[in-house]
């Protein structure tokens, strides 16, 4: 199969663990490439079997695709099931190896509280906002952390703006 290298993308999902005002977030392994020792959300990468093995929700397509991708992910990084998901943003990152990945934030509400870290993550912290801030976070976490701290305590839309001070906390 030839593939058009401008229209070859990965699509990657993450999620916000939200649980009583604080954000899960977790530390990668100082061993992984991407990242190393950096602190993240759990999430990953669609793979074609995450639908094309499953029974076709119409006659030619699945839903709910990025919300199972959320459930797997969560469940093998740290252990957790969840409910309630719900959108944050979208972003584009450009890998070392010039593949564009396409990121969609999603948050949601774990089931239970037992965290099982996969192999990949060494740590985990419940933090609130300004904690967050104490935390060697992956570019862009951060921000996404506000994004959804706004939402969730003011309401409105979840937007995405680089204003001077609009991260801030």
């Amino acid at each position: 199969m030839n593939y058009d290298k401008n229209k070859l993308h990965y699509v990657v999902v993450t999620g916000i663990l939200v649980k009583n005002g604080k954000y899960l977030i977790a530390k990668r392994a100082d061993w992984e490439k991407a990242f190393p020792g950096q602190w993240t959300v759990p999430g990953g990468k669609l793979e074609v079997l995450d639908y094309a093995l499953k029974q076709k929700d119409t006659g030619v397509q699945w839903y709910n695709i990025l919300e199972n991708l959320l459930k797997r992910e969560v469940k093998e990084e740290v252990g957790l099931e969840v409910k309630n998901i719900g959108y944050v943003t979208s972003l584009i990152y450009v890998r070392p190896d010039e593949i564009p990945c396409l990121i969609i934030s999603l948050y949601a509400e774990p089931i239970g509280a037992e965290i099982k870290l996969c192999k990949a993550l060494t740590e985990y912290a419940w933090v609130d906002i300004n904690e967050a801030k104490n935390y060697d976070l992956i570019e862009g976490i951060y921000e996404e952390l506000v994004i959804l701290d706004n939402f969730l305590k003011k309401g409105g839309n979840m937007v995405w703006g680089k204003k001077e001070n609009e991260f801030s906390g």
